[in-house]
């Protein structure tokens, strides 16, 4: 759900297992998905780009027991709640090659890593391409994967900035996400609606003849 000056923005819970709940809300003026990942177990939980109203995700960090925050890459729109959820007291992890990018931070995570959330493992997976430090995750023993601004329903992310690359995209789709998950690992991009490994990667070469 969107916004309107009398309401607030709603959190829904998109997945659940036995390990694990995600949810989602959708902020700023780029629709931005923002997700909060949390242990079932413990309640504790991780929130994925801290792009715009922080206002609203402080409040959702604190219902949900947000604990960190880590972020798929640097680009504005993604990090403009980050200086307002450090003041709170919430640490700020993003890929080194990417710090740059942010007006603050405290901690850089780098490929293969795991991220503990309460019982959770999530994993790091290293997508260069849309940025140079763009980065996709994964919680272990479920088929989720998150992938930031890398993967959308219908190609890669957009290469048109001066710091992307789009053979670097494709090479980061191509080896990493549609070799080492399977095609019923759903994907829970940066923006825009879910979709699965299968449902894209057959789509692979069109995107590598049209260019973008």
């Amino acid at each position: 759900m969107r916004k309107t000056e009398a309401m607030t923005i709603a959190v829904d819970r998109i997945y659940q297992d036995a390990l694990v709940e995600v949810h989602q809300t959708i902020v700023g003026g780029y629709d931005n998905n923002v997700y909060v990942i949390r242990c079932r177990e413990t309640g504790d939980a991780l929130l994925v780009d801290a792009a715009d109203e922080h206002d609203h995700l402080l409040a959702i960090a604190s219902t949900l027991g947000v604990r960190s925050i880590v972020e798929t890459h640097g680009h504005h729109d993604h990090i403009q709640a980050v200086p307002a959820m450090r003041e709170a007291g919430y640490e700020v992890a993003i890929a080194p090659q990417d710090a740059a990018m942010l007006p603050s931070y405290d901690l850089t995570i780098g490929d293969d890593e795991i991220i503990k959330v309460g019982r959770l493992e999530v994993a790091t997976i290293a997508t260069p391409g849309h940025t140079p430090g763009s980065m996709c995750f994964t919680v272990r023993g479920t088929p989720l994967l998150l992938s930031g601004d890398t993967l959308f329903p219908g190609g890669p992310g957009a290469t048109r900035f001066r710091e992307s690359d789009f053979a670097t995209i494709i090479l980061s789709i191509s080896e990493r996400l549609f070799k080492e998950f399977g095609d019923e690992t759903i994907v829970l991009p940066g923006h825009g609606t879910a979709t699965t490994i299968g449902a894209e990667r057959p789509n692979l070469e069109g995107w590598i003849e049209r260019g973008w």
